[in-house]
């Protein structure tokens, strides 16, 4: 099987004009729901910090692609952007593993 790196722009855009939401709410979107979805499928916590790796991977993956598919004018802007979703990505990942680590109960109620 053969990564097709158009078909995964094309997908990106698609999703970005369905919603008709800008980019960094689709990143902060997509981080909390991939981090609950590596979780579900490692069978771990989200106070696993190998969930939260996981995620980090995929998105430093995915700003790879970026920067290889896309071609700015700026490589600074480019590289800055890069930067911003990432941040934007796992944001709010680095607070449900610091609230499930350090507060377990916010999370899961009293046992």
């Amino acid at each position: 099987m053969r990564f097709d790196a158009a078909a995964w722009y094309r997908a990106k855009t698609l999703l970005k004009h369905a919603t008709g939401w800008p980019m960094d709410t689709l990143h902060v979107l997509a981080g909390v729901l991939l981090q609950l979805l590596i979780a579900a499928v490692l069978r771990r916590s989200l106070a696993s910090g190998r969930v939260w790796l996981v995620l980090l991977l995929l998105e430093l993956a995915n700003e790879a692609y970026d920067l290889w598919f896309e071609r700015w004018p700026s490589l600074a802007m480019q590289l800055g952007e890069g930067l911003r979703d990432v941040i934007s990505t796992m944001v709010l990942p680095t607070i449900l593993l610091l609230v499930a680590r350090t507060w377990p109960r916010l999370l899961a109620g009293k046992r």
